[in-house]
């Protein structure tokens, strides 16, 4: 991967939209609160897994291999028509006002979301030849709290929250949430652009649940985000960047973009990554068939083809993100090797600090909550 294929982190767009801002709700889920019986119907559909058009694809910007698109259209004889988002709620937004694509790719959270609301189609594991290499070697995706049974998704990528640094200017840190307070680091310090990864930083810093919607819990969390918010350069998820161009020496970050950042730093050695004594949120990402994809059959085809060993090490060291397939292990690895904590584990799985969805009032609570720590 040279220097200039990848400018950009994968989000650094991103995540800047609340559900409250987009006029979504979680009662609703940014959908139906009771599942759609058009979409059920049409998601229970066995899919033919045969080329039945065009891929319409919508993820992230710059999240797959271009070469590896360029081979899936070569073997298959069809074009990928991409659209991006930058957020969840984008994504959702989207998908509410009727927008047809062929296969997405939501969080485990927006997953439960979209399959609540009968928006996904069911995926049958035994018509992907290649899905055995997740499955059989990933216990925890057969039966994710998201998806009961994986029955509407197939994992992605994994990915956890931790600090990123330059350690020539800051040296070692502590290992804990409480060195974003670093008085050496002030007024170059960067939070997520993301209200469950901050809210979720506080209640981890204070032994709270990750995704507390308590008001005592959550007054906690933001007294004490508001004394880190004198410190703070900004809120941006553009973590990367910061970091080589040097607006950050400090940065809450992705484990995936800290390993990406790898291929473009001169000097690796000055930058460090860890994982908090604490807790770090775990997250995955998914492949997902929308109920109202007009090309399922080449969706499927694309699930199976992105899963072929070859194309799973080939992403990997293109996005920097572990992806969960038997096999590709030692690819990321590899890639790691400076940033070792970046390693999701099937340990890290089964912790449980995965983002969950909450209620209708906690979700308003935790909006407000974020609002607070932003205007400080």
């Amino acid at each position: 991967m040279s220097p200039e294929a990848r400018p950009l982190s994968r989000r650094s767009l991103l995540r800047a939209g609340t559900a409250a801002a987009l006029g979504l709700t979680a009662a609703g889920c940014g959908f139906s609160s009771e599942p759609d019986p058009a979409g059920k119907e049409a998601g229970d559909k066995p899919i033919d897994v045969k080329v039945d058009g065009d891929l319409v694809y919508f993820n992230w910007a710059d999240f797959v291999d271009p070469a590896v698109f360029e081979g899936f259209s070569k073997e298959y004889g069809v074009k990928v028509v991409q659209s991006n988002f930058d957020s969840m709620e984008g994504m959702a937004a989207k998908l509410n006002a009727g927008n047809r694509y062929d296969i997405i790719f939501p969080t485990a959270k927006w997953a439960q979301r979209l399959g609540a609301g009968g928006k996904l189609r069911t995926i049958d594991h035994a018509r992907l030849k290649n899905a055995e290499a997740v499955f059989g070697s990933y216990a925890y995706f057969a039966d994710p709290w998201y998806d009961k049974g994986s029955a509407h998704t197939v994992p992605f990528t994994m990915y956890k929250t931790g600090i990123g640094w330059r350690k020539d200017r800051l040296g070692d840190l502590t290992g804990s949430w409480d060195d974003l307070w670093n008085a050496k680091a002030k007024g170059k310090v960067f939070v997520l652009d993301d209200r469950d990864e901050v809210l979720g930083m506080g209640a981890l810093k204070h032994g709270l649940d990750l995704t507390t919607e308590d008001p005592d819990d959550l007054r906690t969390i933001t007294e004490s985000l508001r004394t880190l918010r004198p410190r703070l350069r900004g809120f941006s998820s553009d973590s990367y960047n910061n970091l080589l161009n040097g607006n950050a020496d400090m940065t809450q970050a992705w484990s995936g973009d800290m390993a990406a950042m790898l291929a473009q730093a001169k000097d690796p050695s000055v930058f460090g990554f860890e994982v908090a004594r604490e807790g770090a949120p775990v997250n995955s990402d998914c492949y997902a068939i929308p109920a109202n994809a007009q090309h399922p059959g080449t969706a499927m085809l694309f699930i199976d083809y992105m899963l072929r060993p070859e194309n799973v090490k080939k992403n990997i060291e293109y996005i920097g993100y572990p992806m969960p397939v038997h096999g590709s292990e030692d690819t990321y690895t590899a890639l790691v090797e400076p940033f070792p904590q970046c390693q999701v584990t099937a340990g890290d799985l089964k912790d449980d600090l995965f983002f969950r969805n909450g209620t209708a009032k906690g979700e308003r609570a935790r909006d407000a909550a974020w609002t607070d720590v932003k205007a400080g």
